[in-house]
């Protein structure tokens, strides 16, 4: 897809994360060329940066350089006595755990603080436990306390397939009817996002007709390329100073490469990696202790045999 921002299916905005080969975004793919603009538009200019820090969610500036112009051109209009009006900003995200759907969306609750949409800004992550309760009646309230907390932020709510689980009788539907209600009487109040695999929120969404439609905006994350995971693995090591040597490189990305096919729909992307960073981290120390190596060097190094695969307690998924 050229243009996954532009993408729009029955009036809702589809952002699919192409995952392109890793590149710096080129200074000619923002709004603004000159310093001055840049500075102008300072809030704007800000989350450019900082979503260049993350790997694969170069798309998603794309989103945010659309809500900023709707937002700051509806101000203009404004102050020429023209109408402005307000849109609904609940999203769905979908994809595999570990593709960057929490990340993202605490970086739009901050970024729509800033301009002003949101009072608070303040980012609130909830599951099915959360909201559904053990008897008729504790559900609503439950869900209506965590909404009343949410005023003025961004709802989370993970895996909120699983509110659909139990079927008609289940309380989960109560929730569900709880947060529509909510969507619709404080539409500008907060923003609701939904969250979870791709194939189960497709189905948790067919099961109620009126659903999609409250959501205009939908974005996809897919399983991140082979290329982008050796990226995490490299920038998680350089964060935490240690230094990979080839050989181990090449072993990291031969594993990667296997999983990501044997696993693709369960596959927990960048949680897997930072857990075999962190076991591998584990699994030196205790080679660093029988060679009893503690020089510079040895502390920095990372070889191929701190990457037990065969014998990991890393989960998959």
């Amino acid at each position: 897809m050229s243009n996954p921002v532009n993408s729009k299916k029955r009036g809702r905005i589809n952002v699919v994360l192409n995952h392109k080969p890793i590149e710096k975004m080129g200074k000619n793919e923002s709004l603004f060329q000159t310093e001055l603009e840049k500075e102008e538009h300072d809030i704007l200019t800000r989350f450019e940066e900082k979503l260049e820090e993350y790997v694969g969610l170069e798309e998603v500036k794309g989103l945010v350089n659309e809500i900023y112009a709707w937002i700051y051109i509806n101000q203009r209009r404004e102050e020429l006595g023209l109408k402005a009006s307000k849109q609904v900003l609940h999203m769905i995200f979908k994809g595999n755990p570990g593709t960057g759907k929490t990340t993202v969306a605490r970086i739009i609750a901050d970024f729509l603080h800033q301009m002003g949409v949101l009072a608070k800004g303040h980012f609130m992550e909830v599951e099915r436990a959360d909201l559904v309760g053990e008897y008729i009646g504790h559900t609503a309230q439950k869900t209506r306390e965590v909404l009343k907390k949410a005023s003025g932020g961004v709802l989370f709510v993970d895996e909120a397939y699983s509110l659909a689980r139990g079927g008609e009788k289940d309380f989960g539907k109560e929730a569900i009817d709880t947060l529509v209600k909510a969507m619709e009487d404080h539409q500008h109040d907060f923003v609701l996002i939904l969250a979870g695999y791709s194939k189960e929120m497709e189905y948790f969404l067919s099961l109620n007709p009126g659903l999609p439609s409250r959501f205009p905006i939908a974005i996809d994350f897919p399983n991140y390329t082979t290329d982008q995971l050796m990226e995490m693995v490299r920038r998680m090591l350089a964060e935490r100073e240690y230094e990979l040597t080839t050989d181990g490189e090449i072993h990291i990305r031969d594993h990667i490469r296997k999983i990501r096919y044997e696993q693709e729909r369960t596959f927990s992307n960048g949680r897997y990696i930072r857990n075999i960073i962190e076991e591998a981290i584990r699994m030196q120390a205790v080679r660093l202790l029988r060679e009893n190596a503690y020089d510079r060097q040895s502390l920095l190094t990372m070889k191929r045999e701190d990457f037990k695969f065969h014998s990991s307690h890393v989960k998959l998924n």
